[in-house]
């Protein structure tokens, strides 16, 4: 009997192995989807390809209109491959989550100047046209309602940039979604310390005498290397660093780490930070009558929370709720926008608002 009784106490304390993680890119479906003659703000005209991914099936109802989409908007310098990182993807796909692709279609678009659809570095460089979040949301409209039949969408979910796609979506093509999830961004011009650092980035890399206007023959690497650390630090959460790395030795030998990352192509960087330029859709929140959850961190750099903005201007809203994320070891700076654990279940109540 005591031979039992430890058998069985020992089957209980040995941990279980944990599932591995969902290869979720498996059961995504990509594709291409070209728009001729798309027209940019510039007044320039050229055909735009956009790639998507979706996960899960387009359920049509007794009119024939698609209506369990969602769209997920990536933040920039990213990707809708991005959003497959456990950390999103297992936490919101599975079955019965509050995303689950058994009941929800949805759309992961790479937008303007990113990813795998239409940028500089595919040939034009420095002659692309000079893209605004509107042009990067009017290619989503036109990708959605000629690519794929959506007319209209259950939820924008939006990270960063995706966030303040978000509020152009509201506002510019308010009711077009049911629900919108802006994280991580504020509802006002890109200005103060937000633009500033931005432009450091891309001053930065137009110092670099290899960027040579942007007909560079080999990448501007000491350009680059300023702008992804001016990145890092206005991604990092304070609270985890000084935790993780307490000495100067630790320290100095994450920040060396940094200098081993890949670095993306200059022109479309460039391109993609000052994309920002000229958003702002403060006067025209009240136009958003739909539900929306907005969510900031209190670690966020680059929406500090101390300006108070999202406070005062999630009341220009009717139906909007913030919250603030408060900041812990465990919260993730920026980035806690894409770690669904601190705001899924937020999200479930608002996929039920009408």
């Amino acid at each position: 009997m005591r031979k039992l009784l430890l058998l069985i106490l020992a089957l209980f304390a040995t941990p279980l192995q944990a599932a591995p993680p969902t290869n979720w890119s498996a059961q995504a479906q990509q594709r291409d989807v070209v728009l001729k003659d798309f027209h940019f703000g510039t007044g320039e005209t050229m055909d735009v390809k956009i790639h998507v991914t979706t996960l899960g099936t387009p359920h049509r109802d007794a009119k024939g209109v698609i209506d369990n989409a969602v769209m997920v908007l990536h933040g920039t310098g990213g990707s809708g491959a991005q959003f497959f990182r456990p950390q999103f993807a297992d936490e919101l796909y599975g079955p019965g989550q509050v995303l689950d692709i058994a009941k929800w279609y949805v759309i992961l678009p790479d937008n303007i100047g990113h990813g795998q659809s239409s940028k500089p570095s595919d040939g034009l460089r420095m002659k692309f046209p000079r893209y605004d979040y509107s042009d990067m949301v009017n290619a989503q409209l036109r990708m959605l309602t000629e690519g794929f039949g959506v007319q209209h969408l259950e939820l924008i979910l939006g990270t960063s940039m995706g966030c303040m796609h978000g509020f152009v979506w509201g506002t510019e093509h308010p009711g077009f979604a049911k629900r919108l999830a802006p994280f991580a961004c504020n509802a006002v011009e890109i200005a103060g310390r937000n633009r500033i650092w931005r432009k450091l980035s891309i001053d930065a890399i137009e110092a670099d005498p290899l960027w040579n206007g942007g007909n560079y023959t080999q990448p501007p690497v000491a350009g680059l290397r300023t702008a992804a650390d001016l990145g890092a630090i206005a991604g990092m959460n304070p609270l985890a660093m000084q935790a993780e790395y307490p000495s100067r030795q630790q320290a100095d030998t994450f920040a060396s780490a940094l200098g081993m990352a890949k670095l993306p192509d200059a022109n479309d960087q460039i391109y993609q930070l000052d994309a920002s330029r000229d958003y702002n859709p403060l006067a025209k929140l009240r136009l958003i009558k739909v539900p929306v959850l907005w969510i900031n961190s209190a670690d966020d750099f680059i929406n500090p929370p101390e300006l108070g903005l999202a406070q005062q201007h999630v009341k220009l809203m009717p139906r909007a709720r913030f919250i603030l994320i408060l900041q812990t070891k465990d919260t993730k700076g920026h980035g806690t926008h894409t770690w669904a654990k601190f705001w899924k279940a937020d999200l479930a109540k608002l996929m039920e608002m009408k």
